[in-house]
């Protein structure tokens, strides 16, 4: 099971995405069960933020001074013999998902949901930095999306 602490220090969140923890943890629970984490608890960290602070962190840990949509930061340390795993963080924009600003409330939360399994498979280390990788990690973004698209509606 996927437990997700939302964290938000962007108030604009609000305005458009109401109860946002359980947003995220629903959206988790339809997941395929290939990422569901049967039998464990896995948890990570979601930080819902902006432009501004996310081009802090960008510059701080990827050395690019600019804002992006999305920053994932995998925990890699193996936590052996246990049923616990912490992933990582995840850090979104408002300014990238508020774009533009005459989305509907399901759009918003359509672009969301697809920007969080992206960032989320980033956590369990996929990549998209050769053409391969990319096929590969935009697979399985689909697949997961799939999964979730009733809930978003």
């Amino acid at each position: 099971m996927i437990k997700i602490n939302v964290i938000s220090e962007e108030k604009s969140w609000s305005k458009k995405l109401k109860k946002k923890e359980i947003f995220f943890n629903n959206l988790c629970k339809h997941f395929p069960k290939k990422f569901k984490f049967i039998n464990k608890r896995v948890y990570l960290t979601l930080l819902l933020s902006n432009n501004a602070n996310i081009k802090k962190l960008n510059k701080i840990f990827r050395n690019k001074n600019k804002h992006t949509d999305i920053l994932s930061f995998p925990f890699h340390q193996k936590i052996k013999k246990s049923k616990e795993i912490y992933l990582g963080d995840i850090i979104i924009s408002f300014n990238y998902m508020n774009k533009p600003k005459n989305l509907t409330l399901y759009n918003f939360k359509e672009k969301i949901a697809k920007l969080f399994i992206h960032g989320f498979l980033h956590l369990l280390d996929f990549d998209h930095i050769k053409k391969k990788d990319y096929l590969q990690m935009l697979t399985k973004e689909k697949k997961i999306f799939k999964s979730v698209q009733k809930f978003i509606n």
